[in-house]
């Protein structure tokens, strides 16, 4: 199945429920520790949305769905995602490494490694962290591999939502090249 942006604009909450348990996923999440920007979370459901995530986990003191600039910068994808709240970002991590998850964070620090060297393990859940703090130290201690993107101007970051989306493609891309062999 296939929307343009108008269809799920309009699509039912009752709907997509129903229709996302059709949706075939890769065994990625989204993590999102502290993320306050409800611009940058309902961009990060349409990045969901693309990578086919599995769930995404709101954490931390955030705004989370129905909310109108979730809706607007999500074009509603956050009907066709599943997601979670919790008030931890350490107890969503806990749960998933229980699960069996790979811990992967997109976070400049003295031992990342270069986002096009890292190595990825399915089932993996991506950190993405605070706009203006990043990631916290304590929950980069969970991380299984921490990435960074190398920066060549002036800034010392990007964007994470666009941040993510580079880290997210290239771990599904490894992935895929790796099964194909």
């Amino acid at each position: 199945m296939k929307l343009n942006s108008h269809q799920i604009r309009k699509s039912k909450v009752e709907t997509a429920q129903l229709e996302r348990e059709n949706i075939k996923r890769n065994p990625i999440v989204l993590v999102l520790d502290n993320v306050l920007d409800t611009y940058n979370i309902g961009s990060f459901f349409r990045l969901a949305d693309a990578i086919a995530a599995q769930k995404i986990y709101l954490c931390g003191p955030v705004v989370t769905p129905p909310n109108i600039k979730i809706h607007r910068a999500s074009i509603g994808t956050w009907k066709w995602i599943p997601w979670e709240h919790y008030s931890s970002t350490i107890k969503c991590l806990l749960k998933l490494k229980e699960e069996g998850y790979q811990i992967i964070a997109c976070e400049q620090a003295s031992n990342s490694v270069d986002y096009l060297k890292a190595k990825y393990k399915f089932p993996i859940a991506i950190i993405a962290g605070s706009e203006s703090e990043g990631i916290f130290k304590e929950v980069l201690k969970l991380a299984d591999v921490i990435t960074e993107i190398p920066m060549h101007g002036i800034n010392i970051s990007l964007n994470v939502l666009v941040a993510t989306s580079i880290i997210s493609y290239d771990a599904l891309n490894k992935i895929s090249n790796n099964f194909q062999r």
